[in-house]
């Protein structure tokens, strides 16, 4: 009998301890997300400028494939003067779908994406795993990080 008890402990203990990493990538979509339901996300070079003026953006993210080289160079030396952190993002229109712009066919797909070449968080929202994901990541790269 004390056989037959071993094995089920033995295949209870790895079901509890399993859990599934979460990349970089996801865990950035799901900062954007929570952040633009707590209002917190800002779009557009506008909106961008002016929160990294103000010193209230903790986080931004730039396309890589922006063809514009002074604004690239606008959002950059904004956040190196207010020590934001900036994730470079391989395409704007992912970037624009991540922050909402979209629209969406009757089954939830994206029917059309907007592009944007720069989005600010300036509240996180809430504590969630994915934002400690993201932010040990920020904290393990120096200067800008790619995504």
């Amino acid at each position: 009998m004390a056989d037959e008890e071993m094995p089920t402990e033995e295949a209870a203990a790895p079901e509890a301890v399993e859990e599934v990493e979460m990349s970089v990538l996801d865990a950035l979509k799901e900062v954007l997300q929570k952040a633009m339901i707590h209002g917190g996300l800002k779009k557009g070079l506008h909106e961008c400028a002016k929160a990294l003026d103000r010193r209230s953006a903790r986080l931004c993210c730039l396309a890589k494939n922006c063809e514009n080289e002074e604004y690239k160079k606008l959002i950059k030396a904004l956040c190196a003067e207010g020590e934001v952190h900036v994730i470079m993002v391989e395409d704007g229109k992912e970037l624009g779908a991540w922050c909402g712009l979209t629209k969406l066919d009757g089954d939830g797909n994206v029917k059309k994406a907007v592009r944007t070449s720069c989005a600010v968080v300036t509240e996180f929202g809430e504590e969630t795993r994915a934002l400690s994901v993201l932010l040990d990541f920020l904290q393990s790269q120096s200067g800008g990080a790619e995504l």
